[in-house]
């Protein structure tokens, strides 16, 4: 496979990406300036523009972020400050007017780099594929009085303006964008759904295992005042800046471990112990108005077309890596939520009679089976079925999607678990484990599957249709992707039925 270099002009400067294969792929393209030294904490920086052409070879740095996740991610780069960076992958060739495709990660709000994600064969297919970075932890999700709420939202929002102006010469169509994402990436479509500033710079969006997850800005204020008291300064952006990256991340995780240990929803907010995430996108006022699927209700983003789903078993991976999967109890499940947390149903607004609902339609199901079940439901699959409720008469239309295939792995004990279908949206099961989630695959997962799924959201890229028919509130078909995929209608009766009126 020979390589060659391929240079593109941007408003900010060249860059000189590679060349293989008939895909372009440029690599650490900088859309902010340096979140650091006086734009710490700030929000995103217009790039200081250069001269010549600058390397995009090598993946950029990442935001500051614990490392210790980093092999089980894949994450293939180092924190560094030169963070608020992307990737993007082209066709080769003269080729314009190409749809768009932005990869917004997961991670926890805590975790996560477009570098560990491939887009090459989204542009090996005709679709311009771009993964970014944003802020995470603290440094994009702290909240106090003298600050600006969601640094990390709008760092993606920065992002997207930086699609909107240059990517028509890589080929795109800036008027054709799908914004994409799994998990804290999918919240984050959510949230960019929400938001008024970011109105106009996608037309499409895709949301895997996650949606309408925000918190209020008085719980936020309140983890931002715990913070400054382990840092041993004022609540204040202009004291937080002035510690040093790491010293916050150390502060950080031992609020986390606090949370965990100590998890009453008086101190917290019911909002913070649920999720176990201090960071993650508040309800500010400003620049998010309101919840998304509240304001997706009202009429935000009635013309973005849009994708939902779950995967049939998300939250058993956490479950099982966890340990609660073996460990939980029916003490647990039907104790206060200020002793077991995340751990107990009333945590999710679960009554005595619903978790009956449950027991009996998993007879057979152990109480960790019942928790991850639970989880599953209240994190991803009830988010997405209201969203698509909420928008299924709007202009844009409304697709919703389950991916059930089951891994292989530990037995076959994950299920269909979280972050599974990522290899097979992108195209990349030949990558085995070098990728996110690639250990969960197994020796020989379904090729036929990760291309129909593949070839889907490539299609709703290009036209908005991605081969299944419409979701709406009578029939609610929902394409349900496994070795054999089907359209069923209304799949999760049973469970809409349990959390009426709760989630």
């Amino acid at each position: 496979m020979a390589t060659t270099m391929t240079i593109v002009s941007t408003r900010s400067g060249a860059v000189g990406g590679s060349a293989a294969d008939d895909v372009r792929t440029f690599k650490g393209i900088p859309y902010a300036a340096p979140p650091f030294g006086a734009n710490r904490l700030l929000p995103p920086q217009p790039v200081e523009p250069w001269t010549g052409v600058r390397g995009a070879l090598a993946f950029g740095a990442e935001p500051p972020q614990p490392r210790f996740l980093a092999e089980l991610l894949f994450d293939p780069t180092a924190v560094g400050e030169d963070c608020l960076n992307l990737n993007v992958w082209a066709a080769k060739g003269r080729a314009s007017g190409l749809p768009v495709m932005v990869w917004i990660p997961g991670g926890m709000f805590e975790v996560g780099t477009g570098a560990s994600y491939d887009g090459s064969r989204f542009a090996r297919d005709g679709v311009v594929c771009v993964t970014i970075n944003y802020r995470v932890g603290p440094e994009g999700f702290l909240f106090v009085p003298d600050g600006d709420a969601n640094l990390g939202l709008r760092d993606q929002i920065a992002a997207l303006e930086w699609v909107r102006d240059n990517i028509a010469a890589f080929g795109g169509d800036p008027a054709n964008v799908t914004i994409f994402g799994e998990s804290a990436g999918a919240m984050s479509v959510s949230a960019l759904l929400a938001v008024p500033r970011a109105e106009g710079l996608f037309r499409r969006a895709i949301i895997q295992s996650g949606a309408d997850r925000v918190i209020s800005a008085t719980s936020a204020e309140r983890v931002g005042q715990f913070l400054a008291e382990r840092l041993d300064v004022e609540p204040t952006r202009a004291a937080i800046a002035t510690v040093p990256p790491q010293r916050v991340l150390t502060a950080a995780a031992a609020l986390k471990a606090d949370l965990l240990a100590d998890p009453d929803p008086e101190r917290w907010g019911l909002d913070v112990v649920s999720t176990t995430l201090p960071w993650q996108p508040v309800v500010d006022g400003a620049l998010l108005p309101g919840g998304p699927n509240e304001r997706v209700a009202r009429g935000a983003s009635a013309d973005v077309a849009i994708i939902a789903g779950s995967n049939t078993e998300d939250w058993r991976l956490f479950a099982v890596i966890g340990g609660a999967i073996d460990d939980e109890t029916d003490d647990a499940l039907t104790g206060p939520v200020a002793e077991h947390g995340y751990r107990a149903a009333a945590t999710y607004g679960l009554s005595e009679d619903v978790l009956a609902g449950y027991r009996a339609a998993h007879p057979a199901a152990s109480p960790g089976d019942l928790l991850a079940a639970i989880q599953t439901d209240w994190w991803c699959r009830m988010p997405a079925i209201r969203l698509a409720d909420a928008h299924a008469r709007r202009r844009g239309g409304t697709w919703m999607y389950e991916f059930a295939w089951p891994s292989p792995t530990l037995g076959g004990r994950l299920g269909a678990c979280h972050g599974l279908e990522i290899p097979f949206v992108f195209d990349t099961l030949d990558k085995g484990a070098d990728q996110m989630v690639g250990e969960a695959l197994g020796d020989h997962p379904p090729q036929p599957l990760a291309t129909a799924m593949h070839d889907a959201w490539a299609s709703f890229a290009r036209s908005g249709d991605p081969g299944w028919p419409r979701y709406d509130v009578d029939r609610r078909a929902t394409m349900r992707f496994d070795t054999a995929s089907e359209v069923v209608d209304d799949p999760r009766a049973v469970e809409r039925a349990l959390w009426s009126g709760i989630r």
